[in-house]
C-alpha cells in the first residue's frame, strides 16, 4: 500500500467514529402530557397510561419520550403549556377536556388526544363527528352529564331524606356548566330544590360554604375541584353535608361516594390512540370512543361520620368500599 492511501485510510478511520460521536441523537417520539392538576392528583392516571405504552412496546427512555407539563389546576397556564409543548415539537399531546381548547388553538397540525372529554365532543367543538373526528384531535367522552341522573338515585339510597341539593359548578369550565345543568334537571324531576355553587376560582369555595343550607352536595366533573378534593370535603363535613362526585379519588379523601367512568381505563385507552397515531394512523380517521367501565365506591367512615347506614343492597353492587 503507497504511503499516501495509507494516511488518507488512517484518517478516515480516526474521523469516522468522531464524526458518528458530533452526531446528534436521534429524537425519540415524544409525547407531551398537558396535567391540568399536578402528579399528585393524577399519579393513578399516569401510571395507567405509561403502564398501556409499555405493554404496546412504547418504553419510556428508550424508544419514546413523555414531557410532562403541570398546570396545578390553574386553568390561566393552559395556553402557556399548550405553546410550550409546540414549540418543543413533540409528536403528539395527551391532555383532557379542561385544558383542550387551549391546545386546539395552539396547533392545528400536532395530534391531540384527549383521555376525558365532554359528554357531547361534538356539541364543545372537540370534534366533527364522533365517528370521524375530522380533525387533528381524538379521544374518549366521560359522559359525565348523562350520568349525573343516576348519581343522584344512588345519593338517595343512602341519604333518602334529601330535600335540598347543592350543585357545584366551575363557571369557567363549559362542560362542568353543562353537567350542572342535567344534574339541576335530574334534581327537579325528583322534586328537590337546588342550590347553585358557583365558583371561578379555589378562594370560592370556602365562601360557598357559607351559610349554605342543603341536605346533600352534588360536586360536578372539574379539574379545580379534583386538586381541591380535601378542603372541599373538610368543608362538606364540617356543614355535615354528604357528597357525589364523578371520581374515586374525591371518596378516598373522605367524600361520602362517587359514581362514574373509570378513569384509569380510561387513561389506558388514550394510550392505544397515541400507539396507533405514532404508528402512522390519523387522529381524523380514528372515531371518539366512550367509557366502557363505571365505578361506585362508597367510603363507610365518612357515612359513619355523617351518621349514615349504608344498605347491604347498596354495598353489595359497590365496586369498592372504603373502610
Amino acid at each position: 500500500m503507497k504511503r499516501r492511501e495509507f494516511i488518507t485510510l488512517l484518517c478516515g478511520a480516526v474521523a469516522s467514529p468522531l464524526a458518528a460521536r458530533a452526531q446528534p441523537p436521534t429524537k425519540l417520539p415524544t409525547i407531551g402530557f398537558l396535567g391540568t392538576t399536578t402528579l399528585s392528583a393524577m399519579s393513578e392516571w399516569v401510571a395507567a397510561f405509561v403502564q398501556r405504552l409499555r405493554e404496546l412496546g412504547w418504553i419510556e427512555g428508550r424508544n419514546i419520550a413523555i414531557e410532562y407539563r403541570w398546570a396545578e389546576a390553574r386553568s390561566e397556564r393552559y395556553g402557556e403549556i399548550a405553546a410550550e409543548l409546540v414549540q418543543s415539537k413533540v409528536d403528539v399531546i395527551v391532555t383532557t377536556a379542561p385544558a383542550f381548547p387551549a391546545v386546539q388553538r395552539a396547533t392545528s397540525v400536532i395530534p391531540i388526544v384527549f383521555a376525558l372529554a365532554p359528554a357531547d365532543p361534538v356539541a364543545a367543538g372537540f370534534v366533527a363527528s364522533l365517528a370521524r373526528p375530522g380533525g387533528n384531535a381524538t379521544g374518549l367522552s366521560m359522559l359525565s352529564p348523562d350520568t349525573a341522573g343516576k348519581r343522584l338515585e344512588l345519593l338517595r339510597e343512602i341519604v333518602p331524606g334529601i330535600r335540598r341539593l347543592a350543585v357545584m359548578v366551575n363557571l369557567g369550565f363549559p362542560a362542568a356548566v353543562q353537567e350542572g345543568s342535567e344534574a339541576h334537571a335530574a334534581a327537579s324531576a325528583l322534586g328537590l330544590e337546588v342550590v347553585k355553587l358557583e365558583i371561578r376560582r379555589p378562594q370560592d369555595i370556602a365562601s360557598s360554604f357559607e351559610s349554605l343550607k342543603a341536605d346533600a352536595l352534588y360536586v360536578t366533573t372539574d379539574a379545580l375541584f379534583n386538586a381541591n378534593r380535601i378542603r372541599i370535603n373538610t368543608f362538606a363535613l364540617s356543614a355535615r353535608l354528604p357528597t357525589i362526585y364523578p371520581f374515586r379519588e374525591h371518596v378516598e379523601a373522605g367524600g361520602l361516594m362517587s359514581y362514574g367512568a373509570n378513569i384509569p381505563d380510561l387513561f389506558r385507552r388514550a394510550a392505544g390512540y397515541v400507539d396507533r397515531i405514532l404508528r402512522g394512523a390519523k387522529p381524523a380517521d380514528l372515531p371518539v370512543e366512550q367509557p366502557i367501565k363505571f365505578d361506585l365506591i362508597v367510603n363507610l367512615s365518612t357515612a359513619k361520620a355523617l351518621g349514615l347506614t349504608v344498605p347491604e343492597s347498596f354495598l353489595v353492587r359497590a365496586d369498592e368500599v372504603i373502610e
